[in-house]
């Protein structure tokens, strides 16, 4: 597998230059895959959903499948006239679709585990084991249910795409002169050279697009070191002669309320010249022609109070951040899609990469402080979700833009980041307990909310699960059949049969259908780097991730255990660099997880046959979690994994302008000695020198 070719004559290169969006272009699909997957499906649901659903819930679950024009599967010689309900079922059905089969789903897979436990005589143990397993497969059924929804639409094609989406993909990103919008970048205690590089790249996408007079980009910084700071107000300087009355720049004296209180004071002081805003982090990179069409969607849909795109991570070349970055572009699509099914204007908010409408923004959003000490009382960290549930209950509109072109951010480059950004994620959101009750919350925010604290909840629950797990077959007698613990694989009869079959859905049903969306679809499939290379990547990062998964699980579970013992983190900036981990530093952060990997590798040896296989991942996952941490930090191995085409994306296969402005940025920045904040993989010209700049200054 070779080094992937740049293409400079690609249309996907110069797409964004003309502001070609995603669901515009002519979407060509894999027609065979697309039209067997079709019949296969139609006639698989029809019997099924025929004996055991509503009429209503199946016609409404086979127009979404497969659209107004599908002939019956059952009755090809003619249409069915029976599908007649509308194209897209309206917002009470689709919630109905998301709930109702996965939570039959759910309680079939309880039902099979309680039947396997009540065959025979059983320990105390395998008991306990069952709330637990309950209750994290009744997680999973959700997800993954949501997951085939998601496939479910894209089978439509264009037809599955909402009307947000296709006015997005229909509108020319021109300026309107018709609204005045800000560009927020929230900083604090960043790499200046890579944000200034940042917002530069995206003035200067906007301006290939017509005048710029409408839109101001606002740096609010929040830095507490006089160094760096000094360092903005001398980059900001430069960017305001480049740019002139279009930039501003203000450093806070006081940080209160972290990013949101930075965006509020903002709000308070000049939120009454602007009509929208968008809000960046840090590591955000948007295109002019995204930022445009964004603007004219608020301008459009006086109800939408917040836009959400979905900003997919590029930019690192460690091992660790690239195989994120193809991992989150293969298994996104498809989730996004179906939480989009069923959220519908109720959406939520990530923080940045998004739109907002400015005076209801500021009248509903500003945050309550909640009851008793941290970690659960005190400022919200985890805002945005509470925001966007905010304004939905004052009756806005909060959308989600599953396929726009156009939106980037980077990812921790190493797990260690990665665990300490999700240690902050994991108090933000179990911190959420005290604000799903708010009264007023719409069901969907409710839900948000929920899906958050749950998705670190599970981690705790699991652990739970394998410890007894291992403790159960250290204790009892060789020969009895491990239950739950093997899902049913050592028991004789129908329930464990369908325990197995239920539990292997769920755990090889994402990866199908994610893959089959990849190889069915020729554009995606090209922007992997072809079959060959999608296929090669998708089975190393799933080996990859079976080692590191029980890692992450273990030091998620002891940050949720932290929380609830009362331990409180603090807020710090995000570590950004491509940071090498040495393997004596690996080896003292899992200290702890090494041994639990000892402990699961004696339960397997003592279980044998199927259990020490399923065990086996876990406890070599853990025993060797420290070199796989040290080994998936280097660079080195990340470029190599490029040359030989692995784990690329349509960023590095066909790469938009904006992202090879930055990797020239990046590459200066590197050659002068001026920093990090992105990677490099071909030489570029050396930056221009700015010109002597004026201290830190505050810029009304």
């Amino acid at each position: 597998m070779g080094r992937v070719p740049q293409a400079k004559g690609d249309p996907r290169r110069s797409a964004l230059v003309h502001g070609e969006c995603a669901p515009a272009r002519a979407r060509e699909r894999f027609q065979p895959i697309r039209s067997w997957s079709r019949r296969i499906g139609a006639a698989c649901l029809c019997g099924w959903l025929r004996r055991c659903s509503a009429p209503g819930l199946l016609h409404s679950v086979i127009r979404l499948l497969y659209g107004s024009t599908m002939r019956n599967p059952l009755n090809a010689g003619s249409p069915s006239p029976s599908l007649s309900l509308p194209l897209v079922p309206d917002l009470g059905t689709r919630r109905l679709l998301a709930v109702l089969p996965s939570a039959l789903l759910a309680v079939s897979l309880f039902g099979s585990a309680v039947a396997v436990l009540a065959r025979a005589p059983r320990p105390l143990i395998d008991w306990a084991m069952l709330v637990p397993f309950a209750l994290v497969m009744m997680w999973e059924c959700f997800i993954v249910w949501q997951l085939v929804l998601g496939f479910a639409v894209w089978l439509r094609g264009t037809e599955g795409l909402t009307p947000l989406e296709r006015r997005a993909a229909a509108l020319d990103p021109i300026p309107t002169g018709r609204s005045r919008t800000a560009l927020l970048m929230p900083i604090y205690e960043e790499e200046p050279e890579a944000v200034f590089d940042r917002v530069r790249i995206m003035l200067r996408s906007l301006a290939r697009l017509g005048p710029c007079d409408d839109v101001d980009l606002h740096i609010l910084s929040d830095t507490r070191d006089d160094a760096t700071a000094a360092a903005e107000a001398r980059l900001w300087d430069a960017l305001d002669a480049e740019a002139p009355g279009r930039t501003a720049y203000r450093r806070r004296a006081v940080n209160a309320g972290r990013k949101a209180g930075n965006i509020g004071e903002f709000l308070d002081r000049r939120g009454q010249d602007y009509d929208h805003a968008v809000v960046l982090d840090a590591d955000s990179l948007m295109s002019g022609a995204a930022i445009r069409r964004l603007i004219r969607l608020m301008e459009e849909h006086p109800r939408i109070g917040l836009i959400q795109t979905v900003s997919y991570a590029t930019g690192r070349d460690t091992l660790f951040a690239r195989i994120q970055q193809f991992a989150v572009r293969l298994y996104a699509p498809l989730s996004l899609r179906g939480l989009e099914f069923w959220q519908g204007p109720e959406g939520s908010y990530w923080g940045h990469n998004a739109i907002f409408r400015v005076a209801p923004f500021h009248q509903h959003c500003r945050l309550p402080v909640l009851s008793g000490r941290p970690p659960f009382g005190g400022e919200i960290l985890c805002h945005d979700v509470v925001e966007a549930a905010l304004l939905a209950r004052a009756g806005w509109e909060t959308h989600l833009l599953p396929e726009f072109e156009g939106t980037w951010e980077e990812m921790p480059t190493n797990a260690l980041d990665l665990l300490a950004r999700e240690q902050r994620w994991c108090q933000g959101n179990l911190q959420h307990i005290g604000v799903v009750g708010l009264p007023g919350l719409k069901a969907a925010s409710r839900t948000h909310l929920a899906l958050g604290i749950g998705g670190y909840l599970v981690a705790p629950l699991w652990c739970g699960f394998l410890a007894l797990g291992a403790l159960r077959v250290l204790a009892m007698p060789e020969g009895q059949g491990y239950g739950v613990l093997a899902y049913g694989l050592t028991e004789p009869g129908f329930a464990g049969a369908l325990l197995f079959a239920l539990s292997a859905a769920l755990i090889l049903l994402p990866r199908v259908l994610n893959l089959a969306r990849a190889l069915g679809d020729g554009e995606v499939r090209r922007g992997f780097g072809g079959t060959f290379r999608l296929l090669c990547g998708a089975v190393l990062e799933q080996a990859l991730w079976l080692l590191l998964g029980p890692m992450l699980l273990w030091v998620t579970a002891g940050f949720v255990t932290r929380a609830f013992a009362g331990g409180a983190v603090g807020w710090a900036s995000q570590s950004r660099d491509e940071r090498h981990v040495p393997v004596l530093d690996a080896v003292r952060r899992h200290a702890l997880q090494v041994a639990l990997g000892c402990a699961f590798a004696l339960a397997a040896a003592r279980g044998g046959g199927w259990l020490a296989a399923w065990l086996a991942p876990t406890a070599l996952g853990l025993v060797v979690s420290p070199l796989l941490t040290a080994l998936s930090s280097r660079r080195d191995l990340g470029q190599l994994s490029r040359r030989w085409g692995l784990f690329l994306t349509v960023d590095d296969v066909t790469p938009a302008p904006e992202i090879l402005e930055f990797r020239d940025a990046s590459a200066a920045r590197l050659r002068e000695g001026r920093g990090g904040g992105g990677t490099v993989p071909a030489p570029a010209p050396a930056a221009q020198p700015a010109r002597p700049v004026q201290p830190t200054q505050n810029v009304p």
